[in-house]
């Protein structure tokens, strides 16, 4: 299926193909330079610091609609275990199989592909069985240390969350700026706020997923104007879902990591990190985001630390 017109014309608009030359395959991650991490870590106050992943457990977000994205399992292959005799240190070790993208993580710009093509214009086919993706890789990602900034669209439009078809706008998320008194600029990682993450903490998988607020697909030009360098935010499927334009599946995807090369990150557990924002009236901090290094991967989990 053709995407529609509509989609073609933003993705025009943003596209950042040859931006930072023919080889590049890190995108927008390109403007988080030294100067721009040295700024953010003059946001720093009081060194409070805020984690913002999910605990990695067999009950996790994951509910089986996303096929093969599994929990993480468990399993332990060492139990005090003395390797060099009795009477020696005793060890024990552990295993995970887990979907990479399972609990709070980001999508690497290999996640999604459009129209046969991946980031930078490289074919979809790039992305092979036994060797995942031969570019832009989540590896690729050597560090992510910038300034975070929190968009707190819920609390702006004055409630916990928004409701389940709300699709955030660039209108939400200017209105968030103002809320925060924060504006947001080239090279920083935006969190979006809205709220979802609550319903799983209370227990619903199955509602946390569906039907979930998220961006809409005219979010991706306001965050291609301000320079951001990544995004990330508080639901299973980062945008709104079911979608806005009916059979438009994952177009904040398809623009984000395929036409600008934007890093993207889903399930990242912002209610800590709104209540220390809204005492303190500061909503910018110092935001470490590392990926771990999954070579050829498509995404990865993170543990992602907000400090203030």
């Amino acid at each position: 299926m053709t995407l529609p017109q509509e989609f073609q014309e933003i993705a025009g608009r943003v596209n950042n193909w040859g931006r930072w030359g023919a080889d590049d395959e890190i995108g927008t991650l390109n403007l988080v330079t030294d100067e721009v991490v040295r700024a953010a870590a003059g946001e720093v106050r009081t060194g409070h610091r805020v984690p913002l992943a999910l605990p990695l457990r067999q009950d996790g977000v994951q509910t089986g609609m996303i096929p093969g994205r599994v929990n993480p399992l468990h399993a332990m292959v060492q139990l005090n275990q003395e390797l060099f005799g009795p009477g020696t240190v005793a060890c024990s070790d552990d295993a995970v199989t887990m979907g990479l993208q399972a609990g709070t993580h980001w999508d690497a710009l290999t996640h999604v592909s459009h129209s046969g093509r991946l980031y930078n214009g490289r074919p979809a086919g790039t992305v092979t069985a036994h060797g995942g993706a031969e570019f832009s890789g989540i590896d690729k990602v050597r560090h992510l240390v910038s300034r975070g900034v929190l968009l707190d669209v819920a609390r702006a439009r004055g409630v916990d969350r928004l409701a389940g078809g709300h699709a955030v706008t660039p209108q939400d998320l200017a209105a968030a700026e103002e809320y925060g008194r924060v504006r947001v600029r080239a090279g920083d990682i935006v969190l979006v706020r809205t709220g979802q993450m609550q319903v799983y903490l209370a227990g619903d998988r199955q509602g946390y997923g569906y039907p979930s607020p998220g961006l809409s697909v005219r979010c991706p030009e306001w965050f291609h104007a301000r320079d951001v360098a990544a995004v990330a935010n508080d639901t299973l499927t980062f945008e709104i879902f079911p979608p806005e334009i009916e059979n438009l599946w994952l177009p904040v995807h398809a623009l984000h990591l395929v036409e600008m090369g934007l890093l993207q990150g889903q399930n990242w557990n912002l209610e800590e990190l709104s209540t220390a924002c809204g005492e303190t009236g500061r909503y910018a901090f110092l935001l470490s985001a590392m990926p771990e290094p999954f070579v050829g991967a498509t995404g990865t989990p993170v543990a992602p630390v907000a400090v203030l």
